[in-house]
């Protein structure tokens, strides 16, 4: 049921997302959304520096206490202050990086989010700790709705780069104010320092692995910022937020929901892989053919809804859905080592992933964008071997099982994309709305028989888990 509302708020907040994001495209320049990639890193590092891993520290512990809620709600406040002070303090810095005097007030400005984000991630936790994914998606589609119904308005006015801006702040901020205004929990405001002190030590190792995460997920915006203009940088940009509305919140909207679920089964190592196969079958069923679908028709889909100067952004876009295919795979592989609470291993293969990252960052720049772009293919896929390398270690589910999990789903994408290029190639019919809905359809329908005739388990368990969520929402017995 839990998957089923999360889901469902994915499907209704993404929809909304790229909705928006294909609206303001029509009316912004790809050197608007340029600018916000260069200072997105530095806004995600603030976040990671409020949050500091106490939420998943919390998720994961069994008996947590009104002590320990508070104790985080203080921390998070006083940390997203903080982190709010060094973006101000540390934004002409930032503008002469870039040689861009207009990013010192685009950081002190979209900064403020930070803080808005230290308000609402204790109600998250508790909401997540009850599997109550229900109340976030009345919370976030509203939010979602009214901060880009804004940011398209003042696109068309000619606000420029600060409808994106407009939109970073109020979608969380309408978020927040849902949250406590929807959800039971209210703050005590007493500090434990013991409880600090424990979910500290769990979720600190969590605080650098995220801060090593971001910062390399994010070194090649800066390396493209840097190197290239902002028109490129755009385009990149633009690619990578295209194809993350699909990928991370398809796979999110399960690992959301299964992190708490299988945290509380730790100590059953049986139990535990076998929540593991499902929810890499699961997820990896859902972002396959996502991602395959995705690169076939993404020249399709920017020539229905975006102006002709975004056409030199697609085969950014192709290239980076390649390398998401792994995703799934490297997001179970680390949630293992976070619910067997190995923090200390988390580290330590982010650390060697990311020098991994470095010696192909320095190889692929030489090739220019289509290097780079190229390198992130190989880092993607490269990464794997490593983060499968504990789960076989600690709950006996090594690459070898894994890829036989998930071989199934990725043939039937594989297949159903073949088709999709097969009629790109030999459609005659000047692409439009309904001929790019009709290829979407024709996808998913050779998708689904190929399943069946594969028999991929993960499509009767998402069927009835969909069902079941269906009838407990809407049938009397």
């Amino acid at each position: 049921t839990g998957i089923f509302w999360n889901f469902l708020e994915m499907i209704g907040r993404r929809g909304i997302n790229i909705l928006i994001t294909l609206l303001l495209a029509r009316f912004l320049m790809p050197g608007d959304f340029g600018l916000v990639a260069m200072v997105s890193v530095f806004f995600e590092i603030a976040n990671a520096l409020m949050d500091s891993g106490f939420r998943e520290a919390l998720i994961r512990k069994k008996d947590a206490t009104a002590n320990d809620y508070s104790t985080m709600f203080i921390t998070n406040i006083l940390l997203g202050l903080v982190a709010y002070s060094l973006l101000f303090i540390g934004a002409p810095l930032i503008a002469r990086f870039y040689n861009e005097p207009r990013l010192i007030l685009l950081v002190r400005v979209i900064g403020v989010v930070v803080i808005i984000n230290s308000l609402q991630f204790i109600q998250i936790v508790d909401l997540s700790r009850k599997l109550d994914f229900k109340t976030q998606f009345k919370a976030t589609i509203p939010a979602g709705v009214i901060s880009g119904m804004v940011a398209i308005f003042m696109a068309i006015k000619g606000f420029g780069v600060w409808a994106l801006a407009t939109q970073m702040i109020l979608s969380p901020l309408f978020i927040t104010i849902f949250f406590w205004w929807i959800n039971t929990w209210k703050p005590h405001f007493t500090f434990s320092q013991e409880s600090f002190k424990e979910l500290f030590g769990f979720g600190s190792k969590l605080f650098f692995s995220g801060l090593l995460d971001i910062v390399f997920r994010n070194i090649y915006v800066v390396v493209i910022a840097k190197l290239f203009t902002s028109s490129i940088t755009g385009y990149y940009f633009f690619a990578t937020k295209a194809r993350d509305v699909v990928l991370q919140q398809l796979s999110a909207s399960i690992q959301k929901v299964t992190y708490p679920a299988l945290a509380s089964i730790q100590d059953d190592d049986l139990r535990l892989k076998s929540g593991y196969r499902k929810v890499i079958q699961a997820t990896t069923y859902i972002i396959f053919p996502a991602m395959v679908f995705l690169a076939v028709l993404a020249r399709p889909i920017f020539i229905v809804f975006l102006e002709p100067r975004w056409l030199a952004g697609v085969p950014y876009l192709q290239l980076l859905c390649l390398a998401g295919l792994m995703y799934p795979l490297h997001v179970v592989n680390l949630n293992v080592l976070k619910v067997k609470g190995r923090s200390d291993l988390f580290l330590y293969l982010e650390i060697f992933k990311k020098i991994l990252t470095l010696v192909i960052l320095f190889i692929s720049v030489r090739y220019g964008i289509w290097g780079l772009l190229v390198g992130q293919v190989a880092t993607s896929f490269l990464a794997y071997l490593p983060n499968s390398y504990f789960t076989a270690r600690l709950i006996s589910y090594p690459p070898s099982e894994q890829i036989k999990d998930v071989c199934p789903a990725l043939l039937s994408s594989a297949s159903a994309g073949g088709v999709l290029l097969l009629i790109n190639k030999i459609a005659i019919i000047k692409v439009s709305m309904f001929i790019l809905a009709l290829q979407v359809f024709a996808g998913f329908v050779v998708y689904l028989l190929l399943s069946k005739i594969l028999k991929v388990e993960s499509q009767e368990m998402i069927w009835e888990i969909c069902h079941a969520s269906f009838c407990k929402k809407f049938c009397k017995n």
